[in-house]
């Protein structure tokens, strides 16, 4: 990438673009991240009405942003296997099957805390 070996303000400047263009990329092609987006969406001023202490909101809102993170991180093995080739492979279905799994992973945490904050 164009860039990329930038100094300073420079390299922070170019990884807001960076991010920027992931951001992009991931709405664009991840219906996952964008029914994530929503559900976060939805949380957030729950989280804010519903929490009791400043530690329980930011538990409630930072369990989905993870979800979100997780999701962000599944999407780029994805995209890394896929630009590698659409044939099957062993491997290439291990990694994806794994990326799933950490999504689940997050959106079972997510839950946990939910309930637990909320009961």
């Amino acid at each position: 990438m164009a860039g990329q070996n930038e100094k300073g303000l420079k390299r922070i400047i170019n990884a807001c673009f960076f991010s920027i263009a992931g951001f992009k990329a991931v709405w664009q092609h991840e219906e996952a991240f964008r029914q994530e987006v929503v559900l976060f969406i939805i949380t957030t001023p729950i989280a804010l009405w519903l929490g009791h202490t400043t530690s329980d909101k930011l538990l409630l809102i930072g369990s989905v942003v993870l979800v979100m993170l997780v999701e962000l991180l599944n999407s780029a093995v994805e995209a890394v296997v896929d630009r590698v080739g659409f044939e099957h492979h062993e491997l290439s279905g291990r990694a994806k099957d794994i990326g799933s799994a950490a999504v689940s992973l997050s959106l079972a945490w997510a839950a946990v805390v939910w309930v637990s904050l909320l009961l």
